[in-house]
């Protein structure tokens, strides 16, 4: 009659093999030599596995032999001598006539009380069907930012048509005041177009706004500036990144400043210089239209394009402010989103307004 256990390494076994009988996932109880010890039921329904026959089997001659991996083997091997810990393997199950299934492998090694019989506890998750959802939802991503590009490539298309449209009428009109209404409305349908453009093709909701203000102030220069010699149109600042829908408003408000410029800093054919700029730091942006033409009257009129630029402003949680420039005027539209600390730990600007943008 063979020798009892002493009572410790039984209590040690009777803990494990309770632990593995409650488990409700696919858990395995593993001696030295990889031999199953218990399989939770789990474990059995899911691969089949005959419980009663499961004590003493090996590992690898489980089924017919797929779990008979040589680098499972080696990390479950280096988890029993306490060289590793295998939190989380992943390996395909390739069961004859069957489809592979992808599994996430646990193992830990039982220490109670220094026994000298070594056991493992494996546990196993099937990911199989969540790897599938995954994918699938990648691929209707995938899909819809391709349809969504296509959109905006349309949209983009037919708002250039419309601008042109609009740019031929103020050629052909006789009325002066007619023909600044119609170049207005193109410059504006041109921003909106030059966004929709940017973002076609792009794969991100970020939009770089130094080569979205150059393009937009391009547009602008060419159907409103007839000598650019005489007027130049020109961006500068940091090349930072903002989501579309803010670029939307930003663009928008170039626009109404550029063209406010154009119609009322240069009277009299006067040559000048127009400065798009933006700079970033951290999360809050600055936006500088600067012109050295006549500068503002001492009482000026609250106009649509002032309005505009009021309501967009606001949009956007910034503030804006105008200011001679010696010589011209200097439009600044602040979005603090938080407070920047300097190094002193002394307050560097207010905190107000909601993410925008991003230094880039």
């Amino acid at each position: 009659m063979p020798a009892r256990a002493p009572p410790t390494e039984e209590a040690a076994l009777s803990l494990a093999l309770a632990v593995v009988a409650a488990s409700a996932g696919p858990l395995l109880l593993l001696d030295g030599d990889l031999n199953i010890v218990a399989a939770s039921a789990s474990f059995s329904q899911v691969f089949e596995l005959d419980p009663p026959g499961a004590p003493g089997m090996p590992l690898a001659g489980l089924g017919d032999g797929e779990w008979d991996v040589p680098q499972l083997r080696s990390l479950l091997e280096a988890t029993l001598s306490g060289a590793a810990t295998i939190e989380a393997y992943e390996m395909d199950l390739k069961r004859p006539g069957r489809g592979a299934r992808r599994l996430i492998i646990h193992a830990q090694r039982l220490v109670y009380l220094d026994l000298d019989n070594q056991r493992l506890v494996m546990a196993v998750t099937d990911v199989t069907d969540a790897r599938a959802s995954e994918r699938e939802k990648d691929d209707i991503l995938a899909q819809n930012l391709i349809l969504l590009q296509e959109v905006r490539h349309r949209v983009a298309n037919s708002l250039q048509i419309i601008a042109s449209v609009l740019l031929q009428n103020a050629r052909r009109t006789r009325s002066d005041e007619t023909r600044g209404h119609l170049k207005d409305a193109h410059s504006r349908v041109m921003s909106v177009a030059a966004l929709e453009r940017l973002l076609a093709g792009s794969s991100e909701e970020q939009v770089e706004l130094r080569g979205y203000f150059t393009s937009l102030c391009r547009s602008i220069g060419a159907s409103m500036i007839a000598d650019s010699d005489q007027l130049s149109l020109a961006v500068t600042g940091a090349r930072g990144h903002v989501e579309g829908r803010v670029s939307v408003s930003m663009g928008l408000i170039v626009t109404e400043l550029v063209i406010n410029a154009l119609k009322h800093a240069f009277p009299e054919n006067r040559s000048g210089r127009i400065t798009v700029a933006c700079e970033f730091q951290g999360p809050n942006w600055t936006l500088v239209v600067t012109d050295n033409g006549v500068g503002m009257p001492s009482d000026p009129p609250q106009g649509l394009g002032t309005s505009i630029v009021q309501a967009l402003a606001k949009q956007l949680d910034a503030r804006v402010e105008i200011a001679p420039a010696q010589p011209g005027t200097r439009v600044t539209v602040t979005h603090n989103q938080v407070a920047l600390v300097d190094e002193d730990g002394s307050a560097a600007a207010p905190a107000t307004g909601r993410p925008a943008a991003q230094a880039g």
